[in-house]
């Protein structure tokens, strides 16, 4: 496409839709939404990004994203791994803030976001497969 007004409108656009993914992400656990949905906004932003100013625009790729994707599931198995066996071994568990509060989730923020990373990732690599543009 050679649309002046989609290039223009997509470069101010995306980093906004991309903070509000961060946003989502970051607040999961204490209201609506979380790793999946925010995951979901962020990778919906590259996409546009990526149909509107060509593949030339984003720096991801396939082989970041399943980069991405092994990191982050390996360190949420680790991270739920060892909530699990925080009682039953005996070991300190995550520290618990103030209800209501960024931090008052335990690993629930942690493990919030790796979620958003894999889903992000696993969106893009979907549509970077499918795609018609080589």
């Amino acid at each position: 496409m050679d649309n002046l007004v989609l290039k223009q409108v997509t470069k101010y656009i995306v980093p906004c839709i991309q903070l509000f993914g961060i946003y989502v992400i970051l607040n999961g656990h204490i209201s609506p939404g979380g790793g999946f949905a925010g995951g979901t906004i962020i990778a919906s932003s590259i996409i546009l990004k990526d149909v509107a100013l060509g593949k030339a625009s984003i720096s991801f790729n396939q082989d970041h994203a399943l980069k991405l994707i092994c990191i982050s599931l390996m360190t949420y198995g680790i991270l739920k791994g060892y909530s699990f066996l925080s009682d039953t071994l005996h070991l300190p568990h995550p520290p618990i803030g103030t209800p209501g509060h960024i931090l008052s989730g335990g690993f629930l923020l942690p493990l919030n976001i790796l979620i958003g990373i894999t889903v992000t990732s696993t969106i893009f690599i979907l549509y970077d497969l499918f795609s018609l543009k080589n």
